[in-house]
């Protein structure tokens, strides 16, 4: 799965793209326009974490920095 595939399961477990935007704090439009980049602001990845109660991770959202993100997850894996 890709960032996008993972932002819409996001989307899904939440209800809607309304319904993750409220959850997190954003206006819905942020979530159409991350959806149609491909791409997630660091800052808002923990919070779909959360919103999501951990089906979605930073780890899936960032796949390609969270390491450089996020150093105590890649501790947690290699723990």
């Amino acid at each position: 799965m890709n960032t996008i595939s993972h932002l819409k399961r996001a989307v899904d477990v939440a209800g809607s793209q309304k319904a993750l935007a409220e959850q997190i704090g954003v206006q819905p439009q942020l979530i159409w326009a991350w959806i149609n980049r491909g791409n997630v602001p660091v800052e808002r990845c923990t919070a779909i974490e959360q919103a999501t109660n951990g089906q979605v991770t930073r780890k899936d959202l960032r796949p390609d920095d969270w390491e450089a993100i996020w150093p105590e997850l890649a501790d947690k894996k290699a723990a």
